[in-house]
């Protein structure tokens, strides 16, 4: 378990910012791979690093490839997240999956359909299954927390 110090300040956790819903309307409008794959690039800079603080193992979400870090924190029947990853591709994805999440419910996140969602996108078929793997471990550690009531 972390130390209490090494864990981000619950005024960290923020809602999203237009900038980044309006770039995932931007992946969504792309004609071709070259261009989501640009979008998703470009989303990836909208997510504020994570302090280098912050980026314990406890954090790390398994099953990824890339190094990438996930926390937590639920304010009133909420789920807001903080994350980050030392790709820049898979920084992209994960804004794609807060775009989705973040400041949901527990009931919102939990009918949230990765799959169905990045098919929506033309993603599907063109991530390689490592990327996809990781992407479905982020997905599913989302879900996880919020099924724990200590955050």
């Amino acid at each position: 378990m972390l130390n209490p110090s090494a864990i981000p300040s619950p005024l960290l956790f923020l809602p999203l910012s237009n900038e980044l819903i309006e770039a995932v309307d931007l992946i969504e409008q792309a004609n071709s791979w070259q261009d989501k794959y640009r979008q998703i690039m470009l989303l990836g800079k909208l997510i504020p690093p994570l302090a280098a603080e912050f980026k314990h193992a406890d954090a790390q979400v398994k099953g990824c490839e890339s190094q990438a870090w996930l926390y937590h924190h639920r304010l009133n029947g909420q789920h807001f997240y903080l994350a980050d990853s030392d790709a820049r591709i898979v920084k992209g994805l994960i804004g794609l999956l807060l775009a989705n999440c973040q400041g949901k419910t527990t009931v919102q996140i939990h009918q949230f359909d990765v799959k169905q969602y990045f098919d929506r996108l033309g993603l599907s078929g063109q991530l390689s299954p490592s990327r996809t793997n990781g992407l479905t471990a982020l997905a599913q550690a989302i879900v996880a927390y919020t099924h724990d009531v200590s955050t």
